[in-house]
């Protein structure tokens, strides 16, 4: 039975969660998730986690921060003046908003903080500076 390795097509079933247990994430009740192991199109700690996995595997990954989606930079923080949002909107900590970059692209951010005519926008990705724990299984690898 061949194991996981660089530039394989792989599916694994998964649950994402926190290390508080939160789950964030899961593939139950979906079709497996599909990626080309080193391919870049996974999280760099999900990535390594799956080398050396066969199919019919389970195991548990405990990804730090740093190979997961980063330490939360505070350059990804800014204010906008509460103005500039939609017309008739009433800004509040945790709201998300998806903001344009100069190319069009969307960017999901939140509201960090309101502070009178101004709002403090996150756009640091939700799970930025977390630990992210993942139960993974090997469905599938060609």
């Amino acid at each position: 039975m061949s194991e996981v390795k660089k530039g394989d097509k792989v599916k694994v079933h998964y649950t994402g969660r926190l290390t508080d247990g939160k789950v964030f994430d899961s593939s139950e009740g979906r079709a497996p998730l599909e990626f080309e192991v080193g391919a870049g199109m996974m999280i760099a700690g999900f990535d390594s986690a799956v080398y050396g996995m066969k199919v019919g595997d389970k195991k548990t990954a405990e990804i730090p921060a740093n190979e997961a989606y980063g330490e939360r930079n505070k350059e990804m923080m800014f204010d906008v003046p509460v103005k500039e949002l939609p017309e008739g909107m009433k800004p509040e900590v945790g709201m998300p908003l998806t903001m344009q970059q100069q190319d069009g692209t969307p960017v999901p951010v939140t509201i960090a903080e309101v502070k009178g005519d101004v709002v403090v926008i996150d756009a640091n990705h939700e799970l930025a500076g977390k630990s992210l724990i993942f139960d993974i299984e090997m469905v599938e690898i060609a």
